[in-house]
């Protein structure tokens, strides 16, 4: 019973928040606590000599920031709005779910954990840079503000789980081997956070209904294109490394919350769709890996 309900489990929590948005988008401030623990238990599993930075985070960063700029210049002459849609799908950070991710499918955490710390930290000071030329307000980017805002948002988050788990690994031996063998716990805590996160796109898809159906489509279709290349670019350069997993999450799995902020406070509002979108897109993949990987599980247990 148990393996069937995890093969089916993330199709079923993705149709249930797009059934119950409207119900679901209340619990959306549980979602960082959520993240939380599931990179508590996923980092039990990790080193602090395993975070070390090589040449494979530097090209993944170079990615970033170099693919946000050249698919803004690309697509600017067709429409503004359409180029940083696109754009800031390219520049926001990793996702802090990445890792947790990353384990569930049997990637490397370490690396992908070290590449959502950088890549988070190294976006607070390159996002305002590219927010300033591009913003819609014609005002100057506050760095101060949006370096702190990604600091306080996002690095407790991502470091604080890090840090119990090294402490609990010196100071409680015996409980962190029961955290350790409780690996499942975030298969399933994801299946919870997927839920609700679907529930609240599907509530801001339908809340930026404009009547401007044509430009909201291509948005769809181009944050759609992305999310699918930062995946397969993500695994080719990670394949090379002996790293598939970790590349295709690192690069392809986003931290959606950050980039609609940065959207709705800088860009053009109707832009937000691009990350809101995308929101749905990555976790597409995300479920369709993992099913992939479970019922590659189950098949082995038959």
């Amino acid at each position: 019973m148990q393996k069937y309900l995890e093969k089916y489990l993330l199709p079923v929590a993705m149709l249930l928040g797009i059934a119950f948005h409207r119900q679901l988008s209340i619990l959306s401030p549980i979602i960082p606590w959520l993240l939380a623990f599931m990179l508590f238990i996923t980092y039990s599993r990790v080193r602090w000599a395993d975070i070390q930075l090589t040449r494979f985070h530097y090209i993944l960063l170079a990615i970033q920031y170099g693919g946000s700029a050249l698919i803004y210049l690309v697509l600017h002459p067709f429409n503004e709005v359409l180029a940083q849609a696109a754009m800031i799908c390219v520049l926001t950070a990793t996702a802090t779910s990445a890792p947790v991710v990353a384990g569930i499918l049997g990637g490397s955490i370490s690396m992908t954990a070290a590449y959502a710390i950088v890549s988070n930290l190294s976006v607070a000071f390159i996002a305002p840079i590219f927010l300033s030329l591009v913003g819609e307000s014609g005002e100057s980017v506050s760095f101060g503000t949006t370096f702190w805002h990604i600091l306080l948002s996002v690095m407790p988050i991502l470091v604080g789980p890090f840090l119990a788990t090294l402490i609990i690994r010196k100071s409680a031996p015996a409980l962190h081997r029961k955290i350790y063998s409780a690996q499942i716990l975030s298969f399933y805590l994801w299946a919870a956070a997927l839920t609700i996160v679907i529930g609240n796109v599907t509530q801001y898809v339908k809340m930026q209904d404009d009547g401007n159906y044509t430009l909201e489509a291509v948005i769809a279709v181009v944050s759609l294109l992305i999310c699918l290349a930062q995946f397969f670019f993500g695994r080719k350069i990670g394949r090379h490394f002996g790293r598939t997993v970790a590349g295709g999450q690192s690069l392809g799995q986003k931290n959606t919350v950050l980039a609609i902020w940065l959207t709705q406070t800088y860009l053009n509002p109707l832009a937000t769709l691009g990350p809101g979108l995308y929101v749905l897109w990555q976790n597409l993949v995300n479920s369709w890996q993992i099913w992939k990987k479970q019922k590659e599980v189950f098949k082995s247990h038959l």
